[in-house]
This record gives structure tokens, sequence and C-alpha cells, in this order.
């Protein structure tokens, strides 16, 4: 599966475009660690870079950058990698925090 579809990639990068500091925009994807600690839930993407903004867990929730070319190539138990969650819909930070 893809991790990111086209749709969701061009949300994204709208979202960065849109951003003057001051904006805060819904998490569009969530990413996840099937086997281990590891979840990501993304409003925006520098195109340029590949670095997504977004509220990150792995021990403790907090926003951050991360590189999406990273999370394609990690692979953790059994070989499995990072995978997008194919039924999450758009929600605010505020909503993904209590998720």
């Amino acid at each position: 599966m893809k991790q990111i579809t086209k749709a969701i990639k061009e949300k994204l990068i709208a979202n960065h475009k849109k951003q003057d500091g001051t904006k805060e925009f819904k998490a569009v994807l969530k990413l996840f660690n099937p086997t281990g600690a590891g979840t990501w839930y993304l409003s925006e993407l520098d195109p340029e870079t590949n670095v997504a903004f977004g509220l990150c867990h792995i021990t403790d929730k907090e926003f951050g950058y991360v590189n999406l070319n990273e999370l394609a190539n990690f692979r953790g138990q059994m070989g499995l990698g990072i995978e997008r969650d194919r039924l999450f819909t758009p929600k605010t930070f505020k909503e993904c925090e209590n998720l």
C-alpha cells in the first residue's frame, strides 16, 4: 500500500503553501508503525524537502517535523514498514491528541 496517495499529498502541500505561521490545519494523514511505537498525524508537507509537520507520538505526543523519506525506508519487526491508516478522516490536532 502506498504511504501517501496523490490526493493526500496535494492537500498536505497546499496546507504548507498557505502556512504563514499563524494557521493550524487539520491533520489529513495518519501514519503508524504496525509493530511498535510510532504514530504521526500530519497536516503539512514541504515538497522540496519531503519533510512533513504534525503531531508525532512515539513516547510522548508533541508537534514536530518528520522526514517522510526516513519513514518510507523504516523497517520494524518482521520487516514491516510504516503504514497509512486508510480509514482516517481529517481531524483537528486536539481530536488527534485524544485518540
